[in-house]
C-alpha cells in the first residue's frame, strides 16, 4: 500500500500453509464461505499510485494482478480508492447489508501489515538515495560514497525526506537534520503523485537529495525527463531499518484464498521477478539482521503511499 516505503504511498502474519490447490487444474476451496466460486479476479487499488497501480493498468501490481489472473483463467475487476488512511476498510473490508465485497486482494502490503491477512511476501526491498547531477555528487556510488563526504559539502544539500519515514532516522543517525527538507507521506491531493513531486523538484534545483522507497526512486528516475538523476541503495543499520518484505493481503479468515494467493506466488516467481526488474525496483534477497526500528515506519512511508 506498494507506495514506496515514502510511498504518498505509502508501504507492509502469519505464514499458515493449510491447504494445497492443484492451480494448473481445479482448485478445491476448504468451504464455500471461505473460498467461494470466483468469477474475477477482483483487486482492491489506487487509480493513481505509480509505478504501483494506475487506472491504465501498468503499474507493476497490476501486471502481477493480470498474471494471477490469467493463471486462474479469470478476468481481472478492479475496485478503486485512493490509498490513503482507511483504505482497506474502504475496499478490501467494505460490505453493505446484502451486498458483496467489492474486491478481493491488495496485491502490495507490508508482510507484517496488521490490517488484513498477508501472504507470504513476494519480494524484499530497501529505500535508495536519488541523486541529481551536477552537484558535486557525480563520484557517489554507495551510501559510504555519500556520508564519506566533506561536513560542510554535507550540510550544504538540501536532502528531501518524507515525514515518519526511515530517512527522518536516517539524518538523525548521522546528524544531518539540518539538511533535511521534509515532504508529507500523505498528500491531500490524491493526484499529486511522491515521485513525480520529487523528479520536478530535483530537476528544478529545490533539493538536492531524496531519500524515498526504492520501487518509488526508481519511478522518479524515469519520470525525470531533462535531468540524469541516479539511484543509490541505503542498507538498514542499528536504529534505522531500510530493507522491508513485501506481501499480498487477503481478508481475515480467507485461509484458502490466502493458500491460493501463495501458491501462485510460489509456482510464478520467475515471472514476478521479471516484472519487478522492468520496473526497476530494486531487489534485495538477504536481510540484514539487526536491532532495528519498528516496521511501522514503512507503513507510514510505503503503504500510505
Amino acid at each position: 500500500m506498494t507506495r514506496s516505503p515514502s510511498s504518498r504511498s505509502w508501504l507492509r502474519a502469519s505464514l499458515c500453509l493449510l491447504l494445497a490447490f492443484a492451480l494448473g487444474g481445479a482448485a478445491m476451496p476448504a468451504s464455500a464461505e471461505d473460498a467461494p466460486s470466483r468469477k474475477a479476479f477482483r483487486v482492491c487499488k489506487d487509480p493513481n499510485n505509480p509505478p504501483f497501480t494506475d487506472a491504465r493498468g501498468e503499474g507493476f501490481e497490476d501486471k502481477i494482478a493480470a498474471l494471477f489472473a490469467a493463471k486462474l483463467g479469470l478476468p481481472v475487476e478492479t475496485y478503486t480508492f485512493p490509498q490513503r488512511l482507511g483504505f482497506v476498510r474502504n475496499t478490501l473490508r467494505y460490505k453493505l447489508p446484502g451486498k458483496d465485497y467489492p474486491c478481493d486482494i491488495v496485491m502490495g502490503v507490508p508482510a507484517d501489515f496488521g490490517q488484513l491477512l498477508p501472504t507470504k511476501p513476494y519480494y524484499r526491498s530497501t529505500y535508495v538515495l536519488v541523486i541529481a547531477p551536477g552537484k558535486g555528487l557525480d563520484g557517489v556510488r554507495s551510501e559510504e560514497d555519500f556520508l564519506a563526504l566533506p561536513p560542510d559539502k554535507l550540510a550544504g544539500l538540501k536532502i528531501a525526506v518524507f515525514d515518519r519515514s526511515p530517512g527522518s532516522a536516517w539524518l538523525a543517525r548521522h546528524n544531518l537534520v539540518d539538511s533535511g527538507v521534509p515532504y508529507k507521506t500523505m498528500n491531500p491531493n490524491p493526484d499529486e503523485v511522491p515521485g513525480e513531486l520529487i523528479a520536478r523538484d530535483l530537476a528544478s534545483g529545490a533539493i538536492d537529495v531524496a531519500v524515498m522507497w526504492g520501487p518509488i526512486g526508481s519511478y522518479t528516475v524515469r519520470q525525470a525527463k531533462d535531468i540524469a538523476l541516479r539511484v543509490v541503495p541505503l542498507a538498514s543499520e542499528p536504529g534505522v531499518k531500510f530493507d522491508y518484505e513485501m506481501a499480498m493481503g487477503v481478508r481475515f479468515g480467507e485461509k484458502a484464498w490466502k493458500q491460493q494467493i501463495e501458491t501462485l506466488i510460489e509456482e510464478n516467481q520467475a515471472e514476478i521477478a521479471n516484472i519487478l526488474k522492468q520496473y526497476g525496483v530494486p531487489l534485495i534477497t538477504q536481510p540484514v539482521v539487526l536491532p532495528l526500528a519498528s516496521p511501522e515506519l514503512v507503513r507510514q512511508a510505503a503503504v500510505s503511499r
